[in-house]
């Protein structure tokens, strides 16, 4: 989801199909392209980082770059939560509450980015606070998130997932992941995101402390 990271499949390898050659050179050049790019970054920060550059330590074209990325923004960000997050919700048990099920899921799903790549989820999550552009472009991405999650909602409640009940309670959910988000690269990357999930979940379903202070 939070288009942060790339993401395991909840399925284990025996269970997929083996991608063919050109989904391969593929998957290989969008990784070359968001390697050189991290590194890029890194070394002289997100706005000094320009499409050439990547392209040329990539050792790719310019239009393969702009082929695979519209815009730089993308190349940080993925899709890639989707399928862990939809295939998540769809195994919960039935009777489950929903609270209960977004906790484990979200969950779920900070937990793949960290076990993956910790430093490259916190440079994510740092761009996304610190970059607009990168915030702007990961908020457009994550109202494609927020229909998955709604049509989740809708499958275990039979509402309508066009429903304006169904897509606040979606989008609200999306909203405090990015904020929790946003909120642990603010604060040095200190303590667990996936704690602040919790208490952005906490906050969502409360409401707010009844005191100020905390």
């Amino acid at each position: 989801m939070n288009r942060m990271t790339a993401a395991r499949s909840p399925h284990s390898p025996a269970d997929r199909p083996r991608p063919g050659l050109w989904e391969r050179k593929k998957a290989r050049t969008r990784e070359a392209i968001r390697t050189a790019t991290y590194g890029l970054i890194r070394e002289q920060g997100y706005d000094a980082t320009t499409i050439e550059q990547i392209a040329d330590r990539a050792e790719v074209s310019y239009s393969t770059v702009c082929r695979y990325f519209p815009v730089k923004e993308d190349i940080v960000l993925t899709d890639a939560y989707d399928p862990v997050m939809a295939a998540e919700l769809a195994a919960r048990p039935a009777d489950e509450p929903w609270p209960t099920s977004l906790r484990h899921v979200l969950r779920k799903v900070v937990g793949v980015g960290i076990d993956e790549d910790l430093e490259l989820t916190r440079l994510r999550t740092r761009l996304m606070a610190e970059v607009p552009a990168v915030r702007s472009r990961m908020l457009d991405g994550m109202s494609g998130t927020g229909r998955l999650v709604a049509r989740a909602m809708a499958d275990r409640t039979g509402l309508d997932p066009e429903g304006l009940e169904v897509r606040v309670v979606s989008m609200s959910l999306i909203g405090g992941l990015m904020e929790a988000s946003r909120y642990w690269a603010e604060h040095g990357h200190e303590g667990s995101l996936a704690d602040l999930v919790d208490r952005a979940l906490d906050a969502m379903e409360h409401g707010l402390p009844a005191t100020g202070k905390g």
